[in-house]
């Protein structure tokens, strides 16, 4: 009895320091966005279980369609700008959000990329309910985590138009095992039990959730872009990933630079905004053909 109850004890000790030492880091914002010399407004958006997101909606000049922005693990919106300020320059209405227990928003009793998910479809939820953007083109552009992130939430809707999804893993098993050995801790038995214990407080299995599965099943065109030096995430997931498309029209480009793409996705952002651009056509060309065979299929 005495082993049994000392044993649970330390199991409990156990999942609380995993619960701290996974827990995401909040980091303050610097400025506000007139800080920035951006035009747009502050916003709030409703999310899971009833909390609320801190985000800046930047309107765009044209009608092209509207970017859902998702940053990283332990950032926030702001880290995002150098992305949103091209963007939003291009004509493209622009939002960017804080995730759950991330700058600015609600906190809630942990993070995940199931989360970040969420938040992502809450953000895309918010765009379609604002007047005259019902029916935006709506495109996913997230980093790291955030990257994995939008995959996962366009897995699951068609109402899409693209995504880009930056320097993201291919299966977050991996990411847990290298965090493993950044801690110096044996995979057998205390990695196992750490990745099916955190499969059970986030309630997915890695695999249904992973990147290198969530892909394939995504119906508008992707881009994956990955800096050849990243010491982050290696470069070989990129690769992997991209060998997982199944169907996907997945598009994989390589940057010099790091885990931190922005400066790199500055100076090729004529890609990205043509990605984007043949994308939202694509998208609305396939949209108009199934209204014309519809019409067809009613006609006779």
């Amino acid at each position: 009895m005495i082993a049994a109850l000392l044993v649970m004890g330390l199991l409990i000790g156990f999942n609380r320091y995993l619960h701290r030492s996974l827990a995401a880091p909040r980091e303050p914002l610097q400025g506000a966005l007139g800080d920035h010399g951006l035009t747009g407004k502050t916003v709030r958006i409703s999310t899971q279980k009833s909390r609320q997101l801190a985000g800046w909606w930047l309107p765009g000049h044209s009608t092209r369609g509207s970017i859902v922005i998702a940053h990283g693990w332990g950032t926030n919106r702001e880290v995002m700008l150098p992305l949103a300020r091209p963007l939003q320059a291009e004509g493209w209405n622009v939002l960017l959000f804080d995730m759950r227990n991330h700058g600015e928003s609600d906190g809630d009793d942990f993070s995940s990329m199931p989360r970040f998910a969420e938040d992502i479809e809450a953000a895309v939820d918010w765009i379609r309910a604002q007047p005259g953007h019902a029916d935006d083109p709506v495109g996913l552009l997230g980093h790291s985590v955030g990257g994995a992130a939008a995959l996962l939430a366009a897995s699951g809707r068609d109402d899409i138009a693209a995504v880009v999804s930056l320097s993201t893993f291919a299966h977050p098993a991996d990411m847990m095992r290298r965090w493993l050995k950044w801690k110096k801790l044996p995979f057998f038995p205390v990695g196992w039990y750490v990745l099916r214990y955190v499969e059970g407080v986030i309630g997915h299995r890695f695999d249904a959730i992973a990147p290198i599965h969530t892909l394939s099943r995504i119906g508008c065109r992707v881009l994956l872009v990955h800096g050849r030096d990243d010491p982050v995430i290696p470069v070989a997931d990129a690769e992997r990933l991209h060998a997982h498309r199944g169907a996907t029209r997945a598009t994989l480009k390589l940057l010099p630079g790091q885990h931190d793409l922005s400066e790199h996705l500055e100076t090729h952002f004529s890609a990205l905004h043509d990605f984007l651009e043949e994308a939202i056509t694509d998208r609305e060309s396939t949209n108009a053909r199934a209204v014309t065979l519809r019409q067809s299929i009613q006609t006779h």
